[in-house]
């Protein structure tokens, strides 16, 4: 057990390395957005759901075809992939990289492949559970998919991936600063609360 430990640490420890070197060019850019994203000063929140909400009120008053927005989303890509290693050293300055810079930048990178490992990991275990249990797996999956078809239609779709988006570029702030598990807690004690009174309606 011990030595497959060591060989799944060592084997984090290792994608974490190539991912640092893929994404060096782009690391004072991840930096910062990592302290937009965790909210590092107090209008950093604000600034990002203006900028989210501009976004997306822009692409409702231009209401581009999917053709369009594909293919405009896929040039900006394009650009940043051109340019920010170009100038990032410049508008940073890459000689004023620091160790702590660094150790944040190897703990960002090293979070990304854990994410990435967890999704492998979810998707094999659906996969497994189509082989073994396969009514369990379509009862499963039919159920999610009505319920996700059934909230787009009740939903304007563009307005839908704005709450999508939203919460996703605000959800580590809200894990940074304890929102997340603060409201759980709160939410778990009061579920808690009622199933006590209702065992002793029972009884």
């Amino acid at each position: 057990m011990a030595e497959g430990d060591n060989k799944s640490v060592n084997l984090i420890a290792q994608e974490t390395a190539q991912l640092e070197e893929q994404l060096q060019c782009w690391r004072e850019v991840i930096l910062a957005g990592d302290q937009v994203l965790r909210w590092e000063k107090a209008w950093f929140p604000g600034a990002l759901m203006g900028a989210t909400t501009v976004l997306f009120l822009l692409i409702y008053y231009l209401d581009p075809s999917v053709l369009t927005g594909l293919s405009c989303t896929v040039m900006l890509l394009c650009l940043a992939d051109y340019l920010v290693p170009t100038l990032a050293p410049r508008v940073f300055g890459s000689n004023k990289w620091t160790t702590e810079q660094q150790q944040r930048f190897h703990e960002i990178c090293g979070n990304l492949v854990k994410t990435e490992r967890r999704v492998v990991g979810w998707w094999k275990r659906l996969c497994t559970l189509k082989e073994e249990k396969p009514k369990m797996y379509f009862a499963s999956v039919i159920s999610s998919l009505l319920a996700v078809a059934w909230i787009g239609q009740q939903v304007h779709n563009l307005f839908l991936t704005y709450l999508i988006v939203s919460f996703l570029l605000m959800l580590p702030g809200l894990n940074q600063h304890g929102i997340i598990t603060k409201y759980a807690g709160m939410a778990k004690r009061e579920i808690n609360k009622l199933l006590k009174q209702k065992e002793k309606k029972n009884e």
